[in-house]
């Protein structure tokens, strides 16, 4: 196998291990603690997906001076592409991949929770952590590999999406 592919392979497992550790043990783990600046995750964007079943509207507009969901979440992948830069020179295949991941990431998770008929078409895994019966579960946004490698891929029995726009 050629170094590019290796690379290639590392870095999307890496990606999408590396966002299962953090939802686990640092968005919620540290996120339920009231006073944690992860709070935001858990006692503010869980709480309204739970009300507005999966749609929170502090995705709909970036406005970089409102201190939100998603300007904080937008701060945390800045902070974890800037972690990676020295990587680049050395891995630069790697580095690329732990990039477009974090992007998609953002992409999915942002579409998601704009449009809750398309996350639970596309991202199942991740409506079932919102609305499902086990939000402690379910940690992958943009695949959801690591979740079945470690027993935390949890299906919900959710038959309609009751959303209103």
């Amino acid at each position: 196998m050629s170094n590019f592919v290796i690379q290639f392979i590392l870095g999307l497992i890496y990606a999408n291990a590396g966002e299962w550790l953090m939802h686990k043990y640092i968005l919620h783990g540290l996120g339920k603690k009231p006073h944690s600046f992860w709070a935001y995750h858990w006692h503010d964007h869980h709480a309204i997906c739970v009300k507005n079943l999966m749609l929170d509207q502090g995705y709909q507009s970036l406005i970089l001076t409102q201190w939100n969901v998603q300007t904080k979440e937008l701060l945390v992948l800045a902070v974890i592409v800037l972690l990676h830069i020295p990587l680049l020179m050395f891995f630069p295949v790697f580095t690329g991949m732990v990039y477009a991941s974090l992007m998609l990431y953002y992409y999915k998770h942002r579409k998601a929770h704009l449009d809750p008929v398309w996350a639970k078409r596309h991202l199942l895994w991740h409506y079932d952590h919102h609305l499902g019966n086990n939000c402690d579960a379910n940690w992958c946004v943009t695949f959801p590999w690591f979740d079945y490698l470690m027993g935390t891929r949890i299906k919900s029995n959710i038959k309609t999406i009751r959303y209103k726009r």
